[in-house]
């Protein structure tokens, strides 16, 4: 039964739903929200990146460790702005040789939008975009050893490494890991927000 004041000739019914445009309110902030979400998704996926990065180089530098101490072999790590790659001596030859048929210790470059800083003894290392050139002349006279390759980190059988502070850093918003290795040998990885992992 309708009550009386509802059936009045005058009464408008002021029980209605939502207008369209409080519909197109809502979507526009439920809109914002999903757009902030997505967006953090992927600053947490490329700060995962960078810690990648930063966990595979330091963890193949201990294993190139290992296996020069192992072998009593010298290796040694080259940093370009996008990559690196590792080397070895040879003691016959006495020059640096690229590693070859190793995959582990297989050239790698970084993603697109990160590069490295190197820091040796607190100097700031210029960085190539390409590795350097390590053939030498084949008639021993014509070798000027002054020339001669060098990696920017040593890997020795005795198992030093070059101490150094290396830095990958994202482009995009310069947000940066930084792995270290101190003079008594101990590696840190430590992000940009001060965090030690």
């Amino acid at each position: 039964m309708t009550p009386a004041c509802c059936s009045s000739p005058g009464f408008v019914d002021k029980r209605s739903g939502f207008t369209l445009i409080e519909i197109m309110v809502v979507m526009v902030i439920i809109g914002i929200f999903i757009s902030i979400a997505v967006l953090s998704v992927g600053v947490v996926r490329d700060d995962r990146a960078i810690r990648q990065q930063a966990l595979r180089l330091s963890t193949l530098i201990e294993m190139a460790s290992d296996e020069a101490q192992m072998q009593g072999r010298e290796y040694g790590v080259e940093l370009m702005r996008t990559g690196y790659r590792f080397v070895e001596f040879d003691p016959i030859l006495l020059q640096w040789a690229e590693i070859i048929g190793d995959d582990l210790l297989r050239p790698r470059s970084l993603g697109d939008d990160m590069e490295f800083e190197l820091a040796l003894e607190d100097r700031n290392v210029l960085l190539a975009e390409a590795p350097a050139d390590m053939t030498v002349p084949e008639d021993p006279t014509e070798r000027d050893y002054s020339d001669d390759y060098q990696p920017h980190l040593m890997i020795m059988s005795s198992g030093e490494i070059t101490p150094f502070d290396i830095r990958i850093i994202r482009d995009t918003d310069q947000r940066s890991v930084l792995v270290s290795l101190s003079p008594a040998g101990e590696m840190e990885m430590q992000s940009s927000d001060d965090e030690t992992f």
